[in-house]
């Protein structure tokens, strides 16, 4: 994140980061996300659960960040939940793929700038559990994501998940802009 986005006061708790977005992460992500190169997702997986204890996290449960469904559908699939279920899989932690929804399908992130970052999402994603058994009163929650920029994406999923009760929203991801600091403001 920017040294001015670092000073945006944050619904979550922090975020945390693989790497920076450099080589070869970077190629990775890409052919992830852009390439369909799925089987990478497992390794890149593997490698945000050495983060998650690296950096000593605590979780109850992980929630991928969504898609709108147009987008899943023309890309075939959400990256960030196939990042999701692999590191849940490792950390043998509950995933949740239908809490979190995002309710409109907004321009793509990486052309726009902070405040229009944060601008697009407002809004975007809601709370929508299935049935009252999954109550976030008090959990710990982990989002993962492929790429952390700004923040603005993982602000606009933590705030319905804070607004259901959740103690702690965390974001974990694979990579930041390089210079940008591992934040917990």
């Amino acid at each position: 994140m920017c040294a001015r986005c670092q000073h945006q006061p944050l619904q979550l708790n922090g975020v945390r980061a693989v790497g920076g977005y450099q080589e070869p992460l970077r190629s990775c992500i890409r052919a992830l996300k852009y390439q369909g190169n799925r089987r990478l997702a497992e390794p890149l997986g593997y490698l945000l659960a050495r983060a998650y204890q690296h950096y000593g996290l605590r979780a109850d449960m992980i929630i991928p960040v969504p898609l709108h469904h147009e987008k899943q559908q023309q890309r075939g699939y959400n990256q960030s939940q196939l990042l999701a279920e692999s590191c849940a899989h490792l950390l043998q932690l509950p995933m949740y793929t239908t809490l979190l929804q995002r309710l409109h399908n907004a321009p793509a992130q990486v052309t726009l700038s902070a405040r229009q970052r944060r601008k697009n999402l407002q809004g975007a994603f809601s709370y929508t559990p299935k049935d009252t058994t999954q109550s976030l009163f008090k959990r710990r929650i982990l989002i993962i994501d492929d790429v952390c920029t700004t923040g603005a994406t993982l602000e606009a999923c933590a705030a319905p998940l804070f607004a259901a009760g959740a103690q702690t929203v965390w974001g974990l991801v694979l990579a930041r802009p390089l210079g940008s600091a591992h934040h917990n403001q």
